[in-house]
């Protein structure tokens, strides 16, 4: 095969894996983002604390990060067809690749909320800070660079989960490597996916890293995020003494000079 006939392929699988990783990756974030929140809130000591609904809820995202994707995605085909209407192509992947995506996702935002200093959130509560006001203006901005860093390897995973999506008409660079490269013998396309795929986790990796440097060095999780510093109150500076240069008392002085001997009686 040559390259004039590899590259509208090649082309059309990039958009089908890129379409398919920020479709999924969306709905993982707006999944996974409140269902990682309300895992910590609901926890022992949480604001809501609620055992019940934190085991439930612990337990669906075990089982769903349990599965396998390549079998959670045949799992889903009849769902898939009652989604969008198809089990084959980019649109019919989102559907298992969103839905293998959340608890991941979940359990990343969980562990990121869990490394904010609690300190943080018993200041808020005594200055009569209610749970929107903790969540959004102390959990979310400390906890924003290991959210950030857990969304890097999210999309990374996604990747990875859309080239086995291939394996059963998915579409995308997956599906071009087992169609052409792997059942019909083209070894150059074959590398040339691998490649491909390997430059889009490398850029991938690179963003999510600058995006969590940047963050860390404006503050991240060390300083108070400018919310919560419009919420403290204002410091005020202890009064320092101002004291005299300290001069050395006459009675000092004198007893520093030696005093003259007292002179000798005369014999009378």
């Amino acid at each position: 095969m040559t390259w004039s006939e590899m590259q509208p392929l090649l082309r059309d699988a990039c958009l089908d894996t890129l379409f398919m990783v920020w479709w999924s990756t969306v709905y993982a974030v707006v999944g996974g983002l409140p269902l990682g929140i309300l895992l910590v809130l609901t926890d022992r000591g949480g604001l809501l604390r609620n055992a019940l609904v934190n085991k439930v809820l612990g337990a669906v995202l075990n089982l769903g990060r349990s599965l396998p994707f390549i079998i959670l995605i045949v799992w889903l085909i009849p769902f898939s067809r009652f989604v969008v209407g198809t089990s084959i192509g980019p649109s019919a992947a989102v559907v298992a690749l969103a839905l293998g995506a959340i608890p991941f996702f979940a359990r990343l935002v969980e562990t990121a909320i869990r490394e904010v200093d609690h300190g943080l959130v018993e200041a808020v509560q005594a200055m009569g800070g209610g749970t929107w006001t903790i969540i959004f203006k102390v959990l979310l901005p400390q906890a924003l660079p290991s959210l950030i860093a857990g969304l890097t390897t999210t999309v990374i995973t996604l990747i990875g989960y859309s080239a086995m999506a291939g394996a059963v008409g998915g579409g995308g660079l997956g599906n071009l490597a087992i169609t052409y490269g792997y059942q019909r013998r083209e070894d150059t396309l074959m590398n040339v996916t691998i490649v491909l795929l390997i430059v889009i986790v490398t850029v991938v990796q690179l963003a999510g890293d600058f995006a969590v440097r940047r963050l860390a060095a404006r503050g991240g999780r060390q300083a108070p995020a400018a919310g919560l510093r419009r919420l403290l109150p204002a410091q005020r500076k202890p009064a320092t003494a101002t004291t005299a240069p300290a001069t050395a008392a006459p009675e000092a002085v004198s007893d520093s000079v030696p005093a003259p001997a007292p002179a000798p009686e005369k014999a009378v």
